[in-house]
């Protein structure tokens, strides 16, 4: 066997000494022997920096040899990166980083030796060649299935590893689709998504083709990037590594660790939110986040996540830095709060296919997207419920489907915010062992709760004390050892009454510290470069966007049939209304006898103020979390907010007609506009004022955060607007009221309205004419216009504040959690 001749050609080759920080391993020719952060690993070296395979010792004809195992933070001898070098005495190579990288001090032994430990050292391991038969001596062996399957990962990048492509062609294209040179089948890559370009001896660039996830070079997006040396190109879940004249391909399915070193978060005053806590999370594993409310739970997770980055510190995702690379990274990233992230009126297929179309490129097929969604509803154990509507399923399986839209595009990492939250105990222990098989199938899952019924499930528990300080991180069934307490209420108990108590030095200072914190940990991480990140890519074109969240909206409508109904009844009850005012001699009366025209005017244009106010004042505000979500996802905030006014826009057009149309029931109009028939002047000022108290409205329910506060808002908006129309009080003149109504659309509608009419000539009144009903069709078109402006403004400040509601980044100021 292939082994056993590797043996036999080096029978008296020297041993090979390797010395890490953790222990010494002595190493015997004839067999390859893995170095990684990996526990199956033959070298096992916990700094996070370090891939999970990073490099491979193995004894070849030039002697003993280091090869760099396609490692992400690279190997280094003397400052320089390696690819391979052979060991000629003793030598220090750092490994993820060229200065103060892990040490792995390798030295040359002549000649072999048998015994296992022989000087009596302890810590000292003997690694044998596989083909040699030890009968008697207590040495630790390596099976021959064992080294097969190891020297076969050896070659490859770490985690998952995909193809070495050799650069053979000038330009060599990149995508999902099968006709590309180098086909990456994952749905975040576009079917043509990038191409690399030789441009001289060794010189590469990297073209982006307009792809709707973005191409990104050592973590942040690229359009047009010349490539150095082992640069990393990021593409959807894919990286390549650049070496030499090969692409090194390495897939992230998942079985990512994550490192959490001294976060510390400060909000503008100076309080401290989160204190120093460091952590390390291995690859497959539930972690569980509990500690009384104010500990900074949350505060921990927008941290972790990069939503709200910390002040200070560094969180490690497979040893690249997420902060500094969050521009690419934030793809692989779920998060699940606690609020419903879909819209409930919807069946649970029909909302994530809609989620899917945000979430995947443009060029993604129907066909893909409903595969995707069959094999998420499928893994969830949701696929009987698929046509179900979301607010008719159980509280697990609403936080079933909530994880499922996380799960679409396959995040290596999962954060949930109490998803147990009005759980009864059966449900509770359903959705931790769900959360548990997630995490075990290939993602790190972490999860925020104040259940602490089911801890068992997790694999770590972490505990917060107030001051936002770590108190204990382990196993759960060691957490109350620790504590020394019989249950967590019991320790939270303790938290109260010993408010003084130095918990989380006392647990730096315990053996489970060491056990579970520090040998994960690097010794000491220097501040993150980070540079403003780009906005989050359109997963989509803004029009195919703009189509996707018009159909959601109008389904969301539909499925609503009380809703529905009243949007319906509305304009025709306030219609009726206008209508039973005592029309007199009608808008056609003779000049100066016609007292009931401006109570009517005044009527119509209050009713639509009302309707397209009342319309969209709760339409933001009810779905900031699905907004926030889809924001951190690459929604665009502009057509978010355009999708509102189109769709709301249509039925507030709709509504206006039916007022005017219903209001003016029996009531003699002139035979003629300004340009056209009365009807249709009036249906024209009608509605552009109800599309800009729609606008009015959006701007609103942006700026509140709860839904509560928008019914007081919509009584004084509409009073105000009502009182500034000019119809119930002579504006000119009048100090102040005058001033403010300019920025009232009532009052611009109302007198286009009047303009139309000519208003002034039509009813009698004291003082001097309105000069914004003058009955010509230069001041119907100023009226209009100032109308149409203020809607602009509105909707300006309304994106505007939208914008804001996106992930900040470090150097802004942390807000109070």
């Amino acid at each position: 066997m292939a082994d056993e001749r590797s043996s036999i050609e080096f029978p008296d080759a020297p041993v090979l000494v390797v010395q890490t920080r953790e222990r010494v391993y002595r190493l015997r020719a004839g067999g390859a022997y893995n170095v990684g952060r990996d526990p199956t690993a033959d070298i096992v070296v916990s700094d996070p920096r370090v891939s999970s395979l990073h490099a491979v010792l193995e004894r070849g004809s030039d002697g003993w040899e280091i090869e760099d195992a396609g490692s992400l933070n690279g190997t280094f001898f003397d400052g320089h990166r390696v690819e391979r070098m052979v060991i000629d005495h003793d030598e220090t190579f750092q490994l993820g980083h060229a200065k103060d990288g892990e040490e792995l001090t390798c030295s040359v032994e002549a000649p072999p030796v048998h015994e296992a430990g022989g000087d009596g050292g302890g810590d000292t391991m003997v690694v044998p060649d596989p083909g040699y038969r030890l009968d008697d001596e207590p040495t630790v062996t390596k099976s021959h299935q064992s080294l097969h399957r190891r020297v076969s990962r050896a070659t490859a990048p770490p985690a998952h590893p995909g193809a070495v492509v050799r650069i053979t062609s000038d330009t060599t294209r990149i995508g999902r689709a099968a006709d590309n040179d180098i086909v990456v089948p994952d749905l975040m890559v576009s079917r043509h998504h990038a191409e690399l370009h030789v441009i001289g001896e060794g010189r590469y660039r990297i073209v982006d083709l307009d792809s709707h996830n973005g191409t990104y070079v050592n973590g942040h997006r690229a359009e047009i990037t010349d490539l150095t040396e082992s640069d990393l190109i990021g593409l959807g879940h894919t990286t390549f590594r650049l070496v030499g004249d090969e692409l090194r391909e390495s897939v992230d399915t998942g079985d990512v660790s994550v490192s959490v070193q001294n976060l510390i978060v400060r909000i503008a005053d100076g309080k401290v939110l989160l204190d120093g806590v460091s952590f390390p999370i291995p690859h497959r594993s539930l972690v569980g986040v509990i500690g009384p409310s104010g500990a900074g739970k949350s505060t921990l997770l927008g941290a972790v996540t990069g939503l709200r980055p910390a002040t200070e510190g560094t969180v490690r995702y497979d040893g690249r830095d997420l902060y500094t690379n969050y521009d690419e990274l934030r793809h692989r990233i779920g998060l699940v709060p606690q609020e419903d992230i879909l819209h409930n009126q919807l069946q649970t297929r029909r909302a994530l296919l809609y989620a899917a179309e945000l979430r995947f490129p443009g060029d993604t097929r129907k066909e893909e997207r409903e595969q995707r969604v069959d094999e998420v509803l499928e893994e969830l154990g949701l696929a009987q419920h698929a046509e179900t509507r979301i607010d008719r399923l159980s509280g697990g399986q609403r936080k079933r489907v909530n994880v499922a839209l996380e799960l679409l595009t396959k995040p290596s990492l999962l954060f949930l915010d109490e998803p147990t939250s009005g759980l009864d105990p059966g449900l509770d222990k359903t959705v931790m062992e769900m959360l548990s098989e997630l995490a075990h199938d290939g993602r790190t899952v972490i999860v925020v709760t104040h259940s602490v019924a089911n801890l068992d499930a997790c694999d770590r528990l972490l505990v917060l004390v107030p001051g936002g300080r770590l108190a204990y991180y382990g196993p759960p069934a060691e957490g109350l050892r620790h504590f020394g307490q019989r249950s967590w209420a019991e320790v939270f108990q303790a938290f109260d009454r010993e408010e003084d108590r130095d918990w989380a030095g006392e647990f730096r200072e315990s053996p489970y510290f060491q056990q579970y914190v520090a040998v994960g940990l690097t010794d000491e991480v220097g501040p993150a470069q980070v540079r403003p990140p780009e906005p989050p890519p359109a997963p989509q074109s803004k029009l195919s966007q703009l189509s996707t969240l018009c159909r959601r909206y109008l389904a969301v409508i539909a499925s609503d049939r009380s809703y529905l109904a009243l949007l319906g009844v509305m304009p025709i009850l306030l219609g009726g209304l206008i209508a039973a005012v005592p029309p007199g001699q009608g808008f056609a009366g003779e000049p100066g006898t016609n007292i009931d025209a401006p109570t009517k005017l005044m009527i119509l244009a209050f009713a639509a103020c009302f309707v397209g106010t009342g319309n969209s004042i709760r339409e933001i505000v009810k779905e900031q979390t699905i907004y926030r979500r889809e924001r951190a996802a690459g929604l665009s905030a502009g057509v978010y907010l355009m999708s509102k006014m189109l769709v709301l826009g249509v039925i507030t057009t709709i509504q206006a007609a039916v007022l005017v149309l219903i209001g003016t029931i029996g009531v003699d109009m002139p035979p003629k506009g300004l340009f056209t028939s009365v009807e249709v002047e009036l249906i024209l000022a009608m509605a552009l004022l109800g599309i800009t108290s729609l606008a009015l409205g959006l701007l609103v329910s942006v700026s509140v955060n709860t839904s509560e506060k928008t019914l007081p808002l919509l009584i004084v908006l509409s009073m105000a607007q009502l009182v500034l129309t000019g119809g119930l009080v002579r504006l000119p003149g009048t100090p102040f009221l005058e001033q403010l109504s300019y920025i009232s659309p009532s009052r611009w509608g109302f007198a286009a309205g009047a303009a139309t009419l000519d208003l002034d000539t039509l009813s009698p009144h004291d003082g001097a004419a309105d000069p914004l009903w003058k009955h010509t069709i230069g001041t119907w078109f100023v009226d209009m216009g100032v109308v149409a402006g203020l809607g602009i403004v509105f909707l300006a400040l309304a994106w505007y504040r939208l914008y804001q509601m996106r992930p900040r980044r470090r150097g802004a100021p942390a807000a109070r959690l």
